[in-house]
């Protein structure tokens, strides 16, 4: 166990100095990296120094000027964003199915999901009928297995990758990229700069993802629709169908 550890350790390492030099060599990274207005003239925050992935000097609010407030932001941000994108396909992904026939779902709308569990509704997994998994359970059944499934994770989050470390798990990254082949099993990490060109991506289509719910809230509150269907209804006539229209008719009704 000590020889593993010790091994391990050494690997840790040299993975956290080769992706501090990756950093360092990287166009996104650095003093010299894209900044959120681009080539206009600004005084960008002196503490936003762009160690962190998707630091485009943008602190408006001056949240980030304490280091530690900074690290936990971002350790927010990454956990939603990671979220928002996983939470983003199973909204897309089923409406999509449906519309195409591909599968046919009891209810292929995200927000109406639940709503179908509170009425007793049996919800077939991909739209085969039989195949319910969790389906057929109540929501406070399927509440508690969530809540029973996560609790190892998120202690582990919250604690930090050391407290694996009893269990003969050790990791070489960090919190947030713990790596190993427990968290990287393509191995995406083994090029240091492309990994670390992977963050910027990864955190960059996070933020969109979580735009995006904002949006899907706002159209379920205004259209009672999915989003696919609100997109498609748009491409069709996007004179009768956008957000102005929406909104009047939002008014009419109230």
């Amino acid at each position: 166990m000590e020889q593993t550890k010790k091994f391990d350790s050494q690997n840790s390492a040299k993975f956290k100095a080769l992706a501090k030099k990756a950093r360092k060599e990287s166009f996104w990274y650095g003093e010299d990296r894209p900044r959120w207005l681009g080539p206009i003239s600004y005084d960008y925050p002196s503490y936003l120094t762009g160690e962190l992935p998707g630091d485009y000097g943008f602190d408006i609010a001056g949240l980030a000027k304490d280091p530690v407030a900074l690290q936990k932001y971002f350790n927010f941000e990454i956990l939603h964003a990671r979220w928002a994108m996983l939470a983003s396909v199973g909204a897309l992904v089923p409406e999509i199915l449906d519309l195409l026939g591909a599968f046919h779902f009891v209810e292929p709308v995200w927000w109406r999901v639940g709503y179908s569990k509170l009425k007793g509704d049996t919800l077939d997994y991909l739209g085969i009928p039989g195949l319910h998994l969790a389906g057929s359970q109540g929501v406070i059944v399927i509440a508690i297995c969530q809540a029973l499934l996560m609790v190892g994770p998120e202690y582990a989050r919250y604690c930090g990758i050391e407290a694996l470390e009893p269990l003969g798990i050790y990791l070489p990254g960090d919190i947030n990229y713990p790596g190993g082949a427990l968290f990287d099993p393509l191995n995406l990490s083994k090029d240091p700069e492309a990994f670390e060109e992977l963050k910027v991506k990864e955190i960059k289509n996070g933020r969109l993802a979580m735009a995006a719910w904002l949006g899907f809230y706002v159209q379920a509150a205004l259209t009672g629709k999915g989003p696919v269907r609100n997109l498609v209804e748009h491409i069709s006539d996007p004179f009768h169908n956008n957000l102005l229209s929406s909104l009047n008719f939002m008014k009419v009704v109230l």
